[in-house]
This record gives C-alpha cells, structure tokens and sequence, in this order.
C-alpha cells in the first residue's frame, strides 16, 4: 500500500492537472464561440456563390471554357492539401482527418498516381513525415487572423501549379464541422473544377412547383463572369476549409478537457477515499500498539 505522503502527493498532481485542463476548456470554449460564428457566417456567402455559378454554367451551356476548368496534359501527378490542428489535446480531431486522408491517398496510390502533400497544420506534417510520404510543402503555426491571406496565397499557388501541369488533380481534405460533438472529414476535389451539368443547374433554379427556370440576363456575358467567379469559388472553398478546421478543432478540444477534468475529479474523490483509509488504519494500528503496550506493563 503506498504511503500517506505518495498519495498526498498524487492528490495534489492530480490537482494541479485539473486547474490546467479546466483553463483550458475555458480557452477553447471563448475560441470556440468566435470559430464557429466565423465558419457559419462564411456559409452563405458561399452557397450563394455556388447558386450563381449554376445559374451562369445554366445560361452558358457547354460553351463556356475557363483556366480551372482545363484537363492537364500530366496525368499521373496528384496533389492533396490536408488542413490539420498545429496542436495536440483535442481528443482524436487529427487522427480523423489524417487516418482518412491517408486512406485516400493510398487509393491514388494503388491506381498509379504520383501524391504529393501540402501540409498545413503540424499534425498533418508529422502523421504523414512519419510514414514516408512525398510532402512537398508545410505551413505551420496559423494564425485565424491570417486566413484570408493564407486562404489567397494557396488559390494563387493552385492555380499557378495547374497552368503548369505539375499535376493532374488537386484535392482538399479537411474536417467539415457540424456540431461541437460532430466533424465530418471531408476528401473533395479542389482542381479541375468540376461545374453542374446544366440540366441540373436549371432544375435546381425551378420554382418549387415544378414550373419553367426562371430567365436570367447577365451583364457581361457568361465567360467573363466565370472568369471572376471560379477563382472567387476555389478562394472561397479554401478559406472556409480554414475556417471550419479552426471551429472543429476547438470543439474537440473543449470535450476533451471537458472530460479530463471530470476525469480529475473522480481521480481525485477515489484518491481522498484511498487516503482516508490509510489514514485510518495507521491511527488504528498506533492505538492498538499503545493498548499492547499498556497492558504488557
């Protein structure tokens, strides 16, 4: 049986632990209010976006042709940025996204394609550094701040690689938020963009009692909104990837301090218990020690 003084000892460990992990809890649920309130009012800027573009590919038909739209002549060169945490603590939020990537990848993999990764996040880099994977680049210690420039700099460099032809396909994996007990990872095609088929985007613009699509006039024409929107689109995407992998992060993080603490608290209640015991089985042993004593006397 350990001794008062070690489990006095653990007692106080274990409290020092719990302030730290209800701190943090604290932290992460303020970061969570303003994560997910940026993510969900990103939103419908972005389906608005994606309303438009149906409605222009609708009115331009099989016509319309555009950078991002362009099949490369490479055909085996694939690409995939992951977004991930920078940080750990938060429950199994980087091992969702990262073992699902990984699965996907190893897909690419086994149909021949040549994957290359852009890390951004530590985790991302570490899972897959670890295991031997091409990482051809890795942006680490974001700051929500920056995710407009951040979110800028990748569309411009996905764009530029794919004027290039240094890959075939350009993929985004992130966790999608939900809830704060729900994050879905995400693996979507980012690059050539992939446009609704018209008959589709016309159905989607129907009323809802099934009448004819309603006549749109663009001013200009069609090509040159898409020229605007498509790089506003991919721009759009990246910067809610950004947004919604920030909101999951600190959900799961929140949980899982939610749950040490309260981990440390029963810790700590079977700790008491256990002291106490000892406590007073050593008083009982002094007594009946003194007992003997005096009767031997």
């Amino acid at each position: 049986m350990a001794s008062l003084r070690d489990i006095r000892n653990r007692i106080g460990s274990v409290k020092n632990t719990r302030q730290i992990t209800r701190a943090m809890k604290l932290v992460s649920s303020a970061k969570l209010n303003r994560a997910t309130q940026a993510a969900t009012s990103a939103r419908p800027f972005q389906q608005a976006l994606e309303r438009t573009l149906k409605r222009v590919v609708a009115a331009g038909g099989e016509g319309l042709d555009h950078p991002l739209l362009r099949q490369p002549e490479v055909q085996a060169e694939v690409l995939v940025v992951i977004m991930t945490a920078d940080r750990g603590l938060c429950g199994n939020f980087n091992a969702i996204i990262n073992r699902n990537t990984q699965i996907e990848i190893d897909k690419l993999v086994a149909a021949g394609k040549n994957v290359r990764i852009v890390c951004y996040g530590k985790k991302g880099r570490q899972h897959f550094a670890r295991r031997s994977y091409t990482i051809a680049d890795a942006v680490i210690d974001l700051n929500p701040r920056n995710y407009p420039e951040i979110a800028d700099a990748l569309s411009v460099r996905l764009q530029r690689e794919l004027a290039e032809d240094t890959f075939s396909e350009a993929y985004l994996a992130y966790n999608r938020y939900r809830s704060v007990l729900s994050q879905e990872p995400t693996f979507l095609q980012l690059l050539p963009m992939k446009l609704h088929d018209a008959n589709q985007a016309s159905a989607q613009t129907s009323g809802d009692d099934g009448g004819a699509t309603e006549d749109f006039i663009f001013e200009p024409d069609a090509s040159s909104l898409m020229a605007r929107l498509l790089p506003m689109s991919l721009r759009t995407q990246l910067f809610q990837a950004l947004l919604e992998t920030q909101a999951g992060e600190q959900a799961k993080r929140m949980t899982a301090m939610d749950a040490a603490t309260r981990n440390a608290s029963d810790l700590i209640s079977r700790l008491t218990l256990e002291y106490n015991r000892a406590r007073q089985a050593a008083i009982t042993k002094e007594l009946i020690e003194i007992v003997s004593g005096a009767e031997a006397l």
